[in-house]
C-alpha cells in the first residue's frame, strides 16, 4: 500500500550522507537523485524513502507525532542501525530493546529532527 514516505530537509547534501549510510544497512540504494529530492529503495517497485526540500520553499519542520518505521529483520540489525545512526549524529529517542511482546525497536531523530524507528517482530 505505501509507495513512498517523504521527510523534509533544509540541507539535502548533509541529509543524503546520513541516509546513504543508514539505509545501506538495509540494502537500500539511491533510486532517484534530483535537485530537490533523493529517493532510496531496496529494489525496484518497493516502497521508497524520500528526503526532500519543501515544495513551498519554506523551512522543513518536524511533524509532532510523525515517525517513519523501518523494518530491520533481526535484533542484531536493529542494534546496528541504531548504532550507525547515532554515530552519524542522530539523537537518541530510545535505545534498542523489547517494547511489547515480540516488538523489538530502537528510536532516533535524524539530523533534521525527524523521528525514525528501526524494528523487528
Amino acid at each position: 500500500m505505501i509507495g513512498y514516505v517523504t521527510l523534509g530537509t533544509n540541507d539535502l547534501a548533509r541529509g543524503a550522507g546520513f541516509y546513504d549510510a543508514v539505509l545501506a544497512e538495509l540494502g537500500a540504494k539511491r533510486v532517484m537523485d534530483m535537485e530537490r529530492f533523493i529517493a532510496w529503495a531496496v529494489a525496484p517497485g518497493t516502497p521508497m524513502l524520500l528526503l526532500m526540500k519543501p515544495f513551498d520553499g519554506k523551512p522543513a519542520t518536524v511533524g509532532n507525532g510523525t515517525m517513519v518505521s523501518l523494518a530491520a529483520g533481526s535484533h542484531e540489525k536493529v542494534d546496528a542501525l541504531y548504532k550507525k545512526a547515532i554515530a552519524l549524529g542522530a539523537a537518541d529517542e530510545g535505545a534498542p530493546g523489547i517494547r511489547s511482546g515480540t516488538f523489538y525497536g530502537a528510536y532516533v531523530r535524524d539530523l533534521e529532527g525527524n523521528k525514525l524507528c528501526f524494528f523487528t517482530m
